[in-house]
């Protein structure tokens, strides 16, 4: 059996810069409300007629990473691809994907796992390549959020902390079972489902159809919705849970960890998570006071700006940990 290791990372965030104090023309919401509840102070969001799309941005962070790892495209044998917000309701972004980086006809998987999304595609990878089934993996986390927000002072408990992003990363096989990606480890409760969701359009509630024979002005069901304060109170236990569980598997403890990713979900659960595991600045990034919440695009999106920043290096012990809708949550363990 093989390990996998990261070999290549690659970002892409879009130039158009929104922050607090343009929301506030939007909808009754000010800079300090948003900061002091989520640690944002301005996000990324997609411009109309820029040309950026979920698998657009996707592919430009790709090919910085292919770049990075040293490796032609032609070279890949596996894409998958995480998102919530795909171009189209079907297919999903990852032929798009091998289409516009004229891959060979290598297979493509998409993951609907929300914010816990790259976690989840990274240990698809992992196990695949674990097998020795694939040797190089591209995997994507990818969103365009900003054109599915309510941005009204109705949607502002939402829509201020969501923001536009890709991050990739190249995975190849490890021969040395102590290097790589140690573990990986996944959850799920969906007794919560409906606590974080985006119930419409879909096939058990209201379709397209019910959607525009309705016509309603006030119907929600299409706009995310979010129970703050549960989400919040469940991310820090099993943010927690699932960190410690893969310390464990691995015979490590918090003193151990050079870098933990986090998935930049709220600034504050980050905080909460750092004094719980007793960590300082330096062993935790985060970058959502620049981006916002960006989903399954906000962990590469990360360990690409701490590895380009150097705070990343040969030998360090990297945690990354999500948690999301479903509810979904997942931890991997690194050895760089």
């Amino acid at each position: 059996m093989y390990n996998s290791k990261i070999i290549g990372l690659g970002k892409y965030v879009p130039d158009h810069v929104v922050t607090n104090h343009d929301l506030s023309k939007m909808m009754d919401t000010n800079d300090e409300w948003i900061q002091e509840r989520t640690g944002i102070q301005e996000r990324r969001w997609v411009e109309t007629g820029s040309g950026d799309t979920t698998a657009t941005m996707g592919v430009k962070a790709a090919k910085i990473a292919i770049e990075r790892a040293g490796i032609d495209k032609d070279d890949i044998d596996f894409i998958i691809f995480a998102t919530l917000s795909p171009d189209m309701y079907f297919p999903g972004p990852g032929v798009q994907v091998q289409h516009a980086l004229d891959i060979k006809t290598v297979g493509a998987l998409d993951v609907r796992n929300q914010c816990s999304g790259f976690v989840y595609a990274i240990s698809v990878a992992d196990n695949f390549i674990k097998t020795g089934m694939y040797k190089n993996i591209l995997v994507i986390g990818s969103e365009l959020h900003s054109h599915g927000l309510d941005k009204t002072t109705r949607g502002r408990g939402v829509s201020v902390i969501f923001g536009d992003g890709a991050g990739a990363a190249v995975l190849t096989r490890e021969e040395n079972n102590n290097k790589g990606i140690l573990s990986t480890h996944l959850h799920s409760q969906g007794e919560h489902a409906e606590e974080l969701v985006l119930t419409a359009p879909g096939m058990g509630t209201r379709w397209v159809n019910d959607i525009l024979e309705d016509n309603d002005p006030d119907d929600e069901s299409y706009y995310p919705y979010m129970n703050g304060q549960f989400v919040f109170k469940n991310a820090v236990v099993r943010f927690s849970e699932v960190i410690m569980e893969g310390l464990m598997k691995n015979n490590l403890t918090p003193e151990n960890i050079d870098m933990l990713i986090p998935h930049q979900a709220n600034l504050r659960i980050a905080q909460f998570i750092q004094k719980k595991f007793k960590l300082n600045d330096d062993q935790v990034f985060n970058n959502i006071q620049k981006y916002g919440n960006t989903t399954a695009a906000s962990i590469p999106i990360a360990l690409t700006e701490a590895w380009e920043e150097g705070k990343i290096k040969d030998g360090d012990t990297v945690v990354l940990a999500a948690f999301g809708s479903g509810f979904t949550w997942g931890s991997v363990i690194i050895n760089w």
